[in-house]
């Protein structure tokens, strides 16, 4: 396994880290003069899992290891992360639960076109503006988190939240307009090719074993009555 994927699988590791220090109340952590907050550990992990992200795709462009297993497990490790975060902040009542069920099922409907995609021999690698969705996704958690010890930041996050559900949406109608598309149509050739093969066997069939045509019953009528 090298490094970038190494860092991957790192990523959704941190996930149960992130929400135990998430939806545990008042928890502190000293640290000889310093005390961290549960919010703000949580925030340090998150800031962490998503650097994480940043690193392993410029590794992997940079040292030539872009891998099919990393490029199909880089998208899962993000979704996994921000929807742990989201379903955790509806947990502690910081953001509004139609916010994140319309963020994570834009991610399974993604998720779900990903894998029909890479059946048909497809690979489809994050888009410029799936880029730009994961970054505004950190700035509005990290936001949602520090407004649990700041609440005058409260506003700015859910504003935040609400340009995440509008860049979400746009993604997701940007990946279906670009890839549902060309995976319908070459489903659409595979079937008719195995349609052609399946007639092509049945012609040959037939031609190896002819079938002979039934007997005609008036003739065999007419031949008996002659004998």
């Amino acid at each position: 396994m090298n490094l970038p994927n190494a860092l991957t699988l790192l990523r959704i590791f941190f996930v149960p880290m992130l929400v135990a220090a998430l939806v545990q109340g008042h928890m502190t952590v000293n640290l000889g003069v310093a005390r961290i907050t549960n919010e703000m550990l949580a925030l340090g992990i998150f800031l962490l899992a998503a650097a994480t992200d940043l690193l392993d795709g410029y590794l992997a462009r940079r040292w030539g290891q872009i891998t099919t297993v990393g490029t199909l497990l880089d998208p899962i490790a993000d979704k996994l992360l921000v929807s742990s975060a989201l379903v955790s902040l509806v947990e502690v009542r910081v953001v509004p639960a139609w916010m994140t069920i319309v963020v994570i099922a834009r991610e399974f409907a993604i998720s779900g076109l990903r894998s029909i995609a890479a059946a048909e021999g497809y690979i489809i690698k994050a888009s410029d503006f799936g880029k730009v969705k994961l970054v505004s996704q950190v700035v509005a958690i990290s936001l949602l988190m520090l407004s649990m010890r700041w609440l005058e930041l409260r506003a700015i996050a859910i504003g935040a939240m609400w340009c995440v559900v509008v860049v979400t949406v746009a993604s997701a109608i940007l990946y279906f307009r670009s890839f549902w598309r060309k995976v319908d149509i070459k489903v659409k050739r595979r079937r008719r090719r195995e349609l052609l093969m399946k007639q092509t066997r049945e012609r040959r069939l037939l031609k190896q074993n002819p079938l002979t045509p039934p007997a005609d019953p008036a003739k065999s009528a007419g031949a008996k009555g002659i004998r």
